[in-house]
């Protein structure tokens, strides 16, 4: 929340092209009973939309590893590390190479995935609890974590299609976060588990839970966006 405090400074990093690496913690609305005052919403999205600055928000410590390499290799400018406050697991899947791609899959479908879940930082792990539950209901899915968009974005297209297939439409943002910036990648008719208001002040057990960041909540939003999609592919079709 305090990077508001250094923006202009950040701005100008950008600008003149600087290696400055910008290490800010507390990524989320759960660091708990701090409050609103002290719980990003909006920063991560405002962040990304200046030119020339990486942002990267890893999922473990592997992840972790990974930002700190992007950002001694990125001479052009500067980088940001939104690092994440409460203990998370280290999941397996996950790797350094993969955040200097900027989005990779950490958990394939069980077959040709019928939903894809993306997500950054805290929530990869609930991504893919959400994606074992969808797996045992019958629906393939692919968990794809998404540290840098900066970085997936220069990629060539080859890479990004094998990330983000064309062929399945049907996918689900996951961020402790606004979702503005990510309809580019779930499409008009993606799913998004984010936020879209300030936080309250609880337990972290329980923000995620009045949040909606809950494995039910998940598959209740990719299940949905599943049946969207399928009814505007038979409107299409009787058109």
């Amino acid at each position: 929340q305090f990077s508001d405090y250094m923006r202009p400074a950040v701005r100008l990093a950008a600008l003149m092209e600087q290696q400055v690496i910008y290490i800010w913690t507390h990524d989320s609305i759960f660091l708990g009973e701090d409050g609103p005052t002290h719980q990003p919403v909006e920063h991560v999205a405002a962040l990304r939309v200046i030119p020339n600055l990486a942002v990267v928000r890893p999922a473990d410590a592997n992840e972790v590893a990974g930002a700190w390499k992007l950002a001694l290799e990125n001479t052009g400018g500067p980088t940001a590390l939104a690092l994440s406050r409460q203990n998370l697991p280290t999941l397996p899947g996950t790797s350094a190479e993969g955040v200097s791609q900027g989005a990779y899959v950490i958990q394939e479908a069980s077959a040709a995935p019928q939903i894809i879940l993306l997500a950054s930082g805290s929530e990869v792990g609930l991504a893919v609890e959400g994606a074992n539950r969808l797996e045992e209901l019958g629906h393939p899915t692919r968990v794809v974590s998404v540290p840098c968009l900066e970085a997936f974005e220069a990629q060539d297209g080859q890479y990004k299609d094998s990330i983000l297939p064309p062929s399945c439409a049907v996918r689900v943002v996951v961020e402790a976060g606004r979702a503005q910036g990510w309809q580019k990648y779930v499409g008009p008719w993606g799913g998004c588990v984010t936020i879209e208001r300030f936080g309250e002040s609880a337990p972290i057990a329980d923000l995620q839970k009045s949040f909606g960041f809950t494995v039910e909540n998940v598959v209740a939003t990719a299940q949905e966006t599943q049946s969207r999609w399928e009814g505007l592919k038979r409107s299409f079709s009787n058109a």
